[in-house]
């Protein structure tokens, strides 16, 4: 084998590391998005609906389920009603709560995670597990306590939480029920189930607040669909399985500090230390504790051994 042959599989992994890293500023600008449509009198759900309906008309038609799986493709379904509805959660809370502070919250999945995966699955997490949850824990009680918000904030702050509560229970149910199902088929099945859990406060509203009205609006849309979406979606599934999920877990910890970078620039929040200090236990933690799935729900997985 010559140097070049052997240098090809540190070449594929730097370039799914690459991928990764994309997939999660991508995932990272959806503060953004999420702002700039509501601002514009667009209902928080109706920008959570369109951000999964362009993946689902591009993977609907590649789903394939085999014969006896049907149990696992509900599952599916139901975990994509139910992140739907999550980050309708976290798109009202980003309204009036400073982005950064709402995006250490939303890093809190792995907390429900564990807590899920204990309570429901008798998946008992390792001890370095639970260290990296409390410094979770710790990053969010600084960013978010008195000296950092108000009071009338607290309401916004609770609701963001169903976006990572949300997160947590797909992260189980990828795990523990949706294995057997091909990555594809995967993000299929949750891109549907998030349109459908949507549908009906959809159809219940006037378009006015349903759909854009603006030329701009349709430009919103479509970077919302794409780069917080689709693409980073499809990058996840595609390049998890080359890197492994130490190395996916760590690309994902960018998703962060694109969040804060977000508030700064976009919309002129001011970063102090506490905002930065939680960012880095979040950070540390998800570097100290390689994550049991990838950031997207649907990518391709497999088990790292259990540590402690």
């Amino acid at each position: 084998m010559t140097c070049l042959d052997s240098s090809r599989p540190d070449r594929a992994a730097l370039l799914a590391s690459l991928g990764l890293v994309a997939a999660s500023v991508g995932f990272g600008l959806l503060p953004y998005f999420a702002r700039s449509l509501t601002s514009g009198g667009m209902a928080p759900y109706a920008v959570v609906f369109f951000r999964y309906a362009a993946t689902a008309v591009v993977f609907l038609p590649m789903l394939r389920v085999r014969r006896g799986l049907g149990g696992a493709a509900l599952w599916g379904i139901a975990s994509g009603v139910t992140l739907g509805l999550g980050w309708v959660g976290y798109v009202v809370a980003v309204e009036v709560v400073p982005v950064s502070i709402a995006g250490i919250l939303y890093m809190t999945y792995p907390v429900f995670t564990l807590a899920i995966g204990w309570l429901f699955f008798a998946d008992v997490p390792s001890r370095r597990a639970v260290s990296a949850a409390l410094l979770i824990l710790v990053a969010a009680a600084i960013s978010a306590g008195p000296a950092a918000v108000s009071l009338g904030q607290a309401p916004a702050l609770l609701l963001s939480l169903t976006a990572p509560l949300s997160f947590g229970f797909g992260i189980n149910v990828l795990v523990h029920k949706l294995r057997p199902l091909p990555p594809v088929s995967r993000i299929a099945l949750t891109s549907l189930g998030a349109i459908l859990g949507l549908a009906p406060m959809m159809l219940a509203t006037p378009a006015a607040a349903a759909l854009p009205v603006s030329a701009r609006d349709w430009l919103l849309i479509a970077g919302l669909s794409m780069s917080t979406a689709l693409l980073p979606r499809f990058l996840y599934a595609l390049c998890a399985p080359i890197v492994g999920t130490a190395r996916t877990a760590a690309a994902g910890s960018v998703e962060l500090p694109t969040m804060i970078l977000v508030g700064a620039l976009a919309y002129g929040e001011r970063i102090g230390p506490l905002e930065w200090a939680a960012c880095g236990l979040i950070v540390a933690a998800v570097v100290l504790t390689p994550s049991k799935v990838t950031r997207n729900v649907s990518a391709s997985i497999t088990r790292p051994r259990r540590e402690g």
